[in-house]
């Protein structure tokens, strides 16, 4: 999971990596809000390079 350390919403975050089975990782992108992870481009490219390394690790045949 990716949560913005300013996020209104990251307790829910928080709360579901503790439920999450393996692999799992919770990844925080300071200063960020929720929505400023989908269309701000200072962090975008360190939200799509997160996913593309942890999907590329653990769901790799």
């Amino acid at each position: 999971m990716i949560a913005g350390t300013e996020a209104d919403t990251a307790y829910f975050s928080r709360e579901a990596i503790e439920h999450a089975n393996e692999p799992k990782e919770l990844f925080w992108i300071d200063g960020a809000s929720h929505i400023d992870l989908y269309d701000k481009e200072e962090y975008v490219p360190t939200v799509v390079a997160k996913l593309s390394s942890f999907f590329g690790e653990h769901l790799n045949a």
